[in-house]
């Protein structure tokens, strides 16, 4: 089994973001040696807000319950009576009509099953990250390399920008969307290897909850909202324990993104009111919660180019490097946490298995493959196709509310009727298949 000194199993996590510390606390939950090498000198997350389900919180739980009271902590829960509602945000032209139900209100739907809990990222992330023990992360650690054997010895070789290298039994990329890890898993040209625009752009802020009861009303602000309209949509829910609002006003940009590296653009407040032109004019209202100045974000997916696989050899993707899908949906992190249980299950069966060629390595992570693939990638086009229909773009709903109402009822089901034992279950029964 080699020298006593060296861990049965030694994992390596490219990427320090949210999944990527996740799976880091699973893995030494199972007594599994984990390095998480991030490539920023400290650690990094956008503000915004983004929530979990249910399923997703029961994952973190089977995680290590340490994340689930991390997230407890400092997320804004959404009650089991609550509903999501779906307003009108284009035929209203009064502001009291905007707010009143029956004018405005499209549908709502039960929060009951999916039943959210919101966190700001960087709050989660730098909390989960106290949760580490010491040495457990190298910053300023670009991945430009890795070499890997498969059936052979058993560990892959990594290499970083600064000239220093690295080894472990297992190479998780959890670099998000536009992954290194992806990029060398199947090389620079293939199609996966790139995220695509999907021509929607998004501007984000996040006020103070009375400067958002102000712009919305109180029956809006303090509840989970969506706005609907032609080419636009705005989603709006608290965050911080009901003490801001979280706004994302998305648009639909028919020409490609400026910087498909970045994602990113300098962006004004008088360009967010001219994306609600001619729309209710409490959308107008909204617009100037923005600050003068902003960034706007182009939404890319791997929409149009989905990964083949998630693993190969000693080598995995998981979270947005091997699924990014656009926010529309809301789950784009709840399927990152279960890949990172699936992953932790998986790895805890073969390190039992280890010695020898690694071959129990590479057929836990085909495991993780094979069992993540089919829902992790039907989110991505199911996330994109509800963007379409926020903002009746979507050809077989249009803007029929009915429609409308069934395909996101269906959607949300799939989310939340899921049974994660049957899931971890699964994975543990491939990776130990002889």
């Amino acid at each position: 089994m080699g020298d006593s000194n060296t861990p049965p199993l030694d994992v390596a996590i490219v990427g320090g973001g949210i999944i990527g510390v996740m799976t880091a606390i699973g893995l030494l939950h199972r007594h599994i040696h984990v390095t998480i090498y991030e490539r920023a000198a400290a650690w990094h997350e956008i503000g915004a807000g983004f929530g979990f389900t249910g399923i997703a919180r029961e994952c973190m739980r089977r995680l290590d319950p340490a994340l689930l009271d991390t997230l407890s902590r400092i997320s804004q829960k959404t009650s089991s009576s609550a509903n999501t509602r779906y307003w009108d945000a284009f035929h209203p032209w009064t502001g009291r009509e905007a707010r009143e139900e029956a004018s405005a209100l499209l549908f709502q739907t039960p929060e009951a099953h999916l039943a959210f809990w919101g966190a700001v990222r960087s709050h989660l992330l730098l909390a989960m990250a106290a949760l580490l023990p010491e040495g457990a992360v190298r910053f300023e650690k670009q991945l430009v390399g890795y070499e890997d054997e498969p059936g052979g010895s058993g560990r892959v070789a990594l290499r970083f920008a600064d000239g220093t290298v690295a080894d472990a039994n297992v190479l998780i990329g959890c670099d998000g969307i536009h992954s290194t890890t992806r990029q060398l898993l199947f090389g620079p040209q293939h199609p996966a290897s790139r995220p695509s625009f999907s021509h929607t752009v998004a501007y984000r802020t996040m006020v103070p909850m009375a400067a958002g009861i102000e712009a919305l009303g109180e029956n809006k602000a303090l509840s989970a909202c969506m706005h609907c309209a032609p080419n636009v949509n705005m989603m709006s829910y608290p965050v911080m324990n009901g003490t801001f609002l979280n706004i994302a006003l998305f648009a639909h940009e028919p020409s490609d993104f400026s910087d498909a590296d970045t994602m990113t653009a300098p962006a004004t407040r008088d360009e967010v009111s001219r994306a609600v032109v001619g729309l209710s004019p409490h959308m107008a209202d909204v617009a100037q919660l923005f600050p003068e100045k902003l960034i706007k974000w182009g939404i890319f997916d791997m929409y149009g180019h989905p990964a083949p696989t998630y693993a190969r050899g000693l080598v995995c993707i998981a979270g947005d490097a091997a699924h990014s899908s656009s926010p529309h949906q809301g789950a784009g992190a709840c399927m990152g946490v279960e890949d990172a249980l699936v992953l932790c299950e998986v790895l805890a069966e073969a390190k039992d298995r280890l010695p020898g060629s690694g071959l129990a390595v590479e057929q836990a992570l085909q495991a993780y493959s094979s069992v993540r693939m089919e829902r992790s990638q039907w989110l991505v086009r199911s996330s994109r196709e509800m963007g379409e229909m926020y903002q009746w773009r979507y050809g077989p709903t249009g803007r029929d509310t009915k429609r409308c109402q069934a395909k996101l009822a269906k959607a949300s089901r799939k989310l939340w009727d899921f049974s994660v034992e049957d899931m971890v279950l699964d994975a543990r029964k491939r990776a130990a298949a002889s």
